[in-house]
């Protein structure tokens, strides 16, 4: 592959929303958000809790659905209300949760093994190769057997990434995936969290983890009282100087955690 073609595919738009808004109630939570997410880009969702992160991610997703504004996977516009677009569209876009949403009757394989049987069609023994590819991955193949509650939350989470990643996602969605986690526990997931941004998967991510992030995001995305309040990279926003509003909240998390910015 030529120079040109490698630049061209980093460069190569994935997942572009545009004006997204949404209210419950006479709240009005998500006020015209709108970001591009290229191929390979780490996205860093950050601010203050309340601020419209969880609400945007689902958004992305339609988990929850926008009162207004549109959504592109790779140029074509998807309608949320027709589901047959839908349906593929969540097949192509991971969403991985604080709660991690495992089915408590199921083993860690079962859990990753499920929607390539019922969703892709595979064969019973296709899937279960997969689904033990995914969870070596994730460093999890030794657990494959256990069910949820013989897990400690990180290797739950570690076990929903391996479901996402078994649907060969275009895009990973994470809400704050360690917010539920013991600290000890957190570095786990932030390593599978790492090795995914160095091996190109394009994601965006909610979370707190601002020192961790600082190190492996495209763009750092501050969201306070449901709108965008600015974005840029990490070194810009955060360096000396920089009179920004990421960097006051970023200071302040310093404080709590003793950590540099």
């Amino acid at each position: 592959m030529s120079v040109a073609s490698q630049a061209k595919g980093q460069n190569q738009e994935i997942l572009r929303v545009e004006k997204l808004n949404k209210s419950f109630g006479t709240n009005h939570v998500l006020k015209d958000a709108t970001l591009t997410l290229r191929k390979g880009e780490l996205k860093v969702l950050i601010g203050p809790s309340g601020g419209g992160k969880s609400t945007l991610l689902q958004c992305m997703n339609f988990l929850i659905p926008p009162d207004s504004g549109r959504i592109w996977l790779d140029g074509v516009e998807i309608l949320g209300h027709k589901k047959r677009e839908l349906y593929a569209y969540r097949q192509q876009v991971g969403m991985i949760f604080q709660d991690f949403n495992l089915f408590d009757h199921l083993s860690a394989l079962g859990n990753v093994r499920i929607a390539l049987t019922r969703v892709r069609g595979m064969s019973r023994k296709d899937a279960t190769d997969r689904a033990m590819a995914e969870l070596d991955r994730v460093g999890l193949a030794a657990k494959a057997g256990l069910y949820p509650a013989q897990l400690s939350g990180g290797q739950k989470q570690r076990v929903s990434i391996a479901r996402a990643l078994a649907m060969d996602p275009k895009v990973l969605l994470l809400d704050e995936p360690t917010s539920a986690l013991d600290p000890e526990l957190i570095g786990e997931v932030l390593a599978v969290v790492k090795d995914l941004a160095t091996a190109g998967m394009t994601m965006i991510m909610a979370t707190h983890q601002i020192t961790f992030s600082a190190q492996l995001a495209s763009e750092f995305v501050f969201m306070e009282q449901g709108a965008i309040i600015e974005h840029d990279s990490p070194a810009a926003l955060l360096a000396p100087g920089a009179c920004t509003r990421t960097k006051a909240f970023c200071a302040k998390i310093n404080e709590l955690t003793g950590e540099p910015v």
